[in-house]
């Protein structure tokens, strides 16, 4: 009897991320008993932060989240799925999933992942809480300000977070980010982009500092400590009664003064397959599977997966689970910013969300901020004083 082919990929450490290939992994190997998949888990910050050259020789299937495209593509790690799958098939794929998901993962002509989880910043809160508070979820961004200086409200502020929703700001302010090779946006919308968020903040309790997006969602459905948070990364596991005895509401975002929509930045993940990969057709018929409607409606996201597939965001039986989780959220998702994807992108997050947690904190003024953010934008471009390819 033949060896098994065996794959190993890595993912991230959350319900969201490990339990749902798990479950699909486990079925693929079932309709394919010549195959077994093996999956390993690092942390989120790991996952947002750590380079893929250190992973693309040990693992088969990467998942990766779209800012990593540029990285990938210049380093050649992952393989042009483009190439691979039927061009009826990449057709059809193009409008099957939400927002710019599919998008996302086209860098240069090739594509380089598969959509399969699809998230953005979107408002949450404790209906109970509110409640008891005789307070509605917030409608403006003045109203979230409100609740904060109520001692109401916390956002993640870890430095990569924090960059994101001022780059969600950034372009609600017309800001043109990215447009010049000197600095990162025109200085007095980004100066108020700053404002805004520390005007915000003030009223929070400094925790933030230390909170990403899963611990302040846990935080919320484990204590009563906070009742709202304005926009942090969308996981509709906390939406789930079945994962959370006090689960949270989703909806879409605020507006702005003056009905300026807010359009947060994209998220999710796609599978990517390694150059290293020794078995690709059997690592492309996994992705593609992973990502089929009903696999996407069905196993993956029963075993608590945030699809990326448009049909699963319709399905009944999800928006059932989780309290109308993608129905509510849908507009967000489907609006949200793909962030850039050039090589050096994605340690400016956390190098240029570091000054702004010290504008926040009242540690430093605008001006040292904004010399320190466009010092590590300068330094994250590829070609000196050419504004980035995005």
């Amino acid at each position: 009897m033949p060896e098994p082919i065996e794959l190993k990929g890595i993912t991230w450490d959350h319900s969201r991320a490990l339990p749902p290939l798990i479950a699909t992994a486990q079925r693929f190997e079932e309709l394919n008993p010549g195959t077994r998949i093996r999956w390993e888990k690092r942390s989120l910050h790991e996952f947002g932060h750590m380079p893929i050259d250190q992973l693309a020789d040990r693992f088969d299937l990467i998942v990766i989240d779209h800012p990593w495209a540029g990285f990938c593509f210049g380093k050649n790690l992952v393989l042009d799925l483009g190439e691979r799958i039927e061009p009826s098939l990449l057709i059809e794929m193009e409008s099957r999933f939400v927002g710019p998901s599919w998008a996302s993962y086209r860098y240069e002509g090739q594509h380089l992942a598969i959509p399969i989880d699809c998230a953005t910043p979107v408002p949450s809160w404790r209906p109970d809480l509110l409640r008891k508070a005789n307070r509605q979820p917030p409608q403006t961004f003045f109203e979230a300000v409100s609740l904060a200086d109520a001692g109401l409200a916390a956002m993640p502020a870890f430095p990569a977070d924090l960059f994101l929703n001022w780059s969600m700001l950034l372009e609600a302010l017309q800001a043109e980010p990215y447009s010049r090779a000197d600095q990162i946006a025109e200085t007095e919308p980004a100066k108020e982009a700053m404002e805004r968020l520390k005007r915000m903040a003030e009223g929070m309790n400094p925790f933030i500092y230390e909170a990403n997006p899963i611990r302040l969602a846990e935080t919320m459905t484990r204590t009563e400590e906070v009742a709202y948070n304005p926009f942090a990364y969308s996981y509709n596991n906390y939406s789930r009664p079945s994962f959370t005895e006090a689960p949270l509401r989703f909806g879409n975002l605020p507006l702005l003064e003056g009905n300026v929509p807010l359009k947060s930045v994209l998220g999710g993940t796609g599978l990517a397959i390694t150059r290293s990969c020794r078995h690709i057709q059997e690592a492309l018929e996994f992705s593609l599977f992973c990502a089929r409607p009903d696999i996407q409606a069905g196993i993956y996201s029963l075993a608590g997966g945030q699809p990326a597939e448009c049909s699963a965001w319709e399905d009944e039986t999800l928006n059932t689970l989780s309290y109308c989780f993608f129905e509510l959220t849908r507009e967000a998702h489907e609006q949200a910013i793909v962030r850039p994807r050039y090589d050096g992108y994605v340690s400016l997050q956390e190098d240029a969300g570091i000054p702004l947690q010290h504008f926040l904190k009242g540690d430093w003024a605008f001006d040292r901020t904004w010399d320190a953010i466009n010092a590590a934008y300068r330094d994250s471009l590829p070609t000196p004083g050419i504004p980035p390819s995005l």
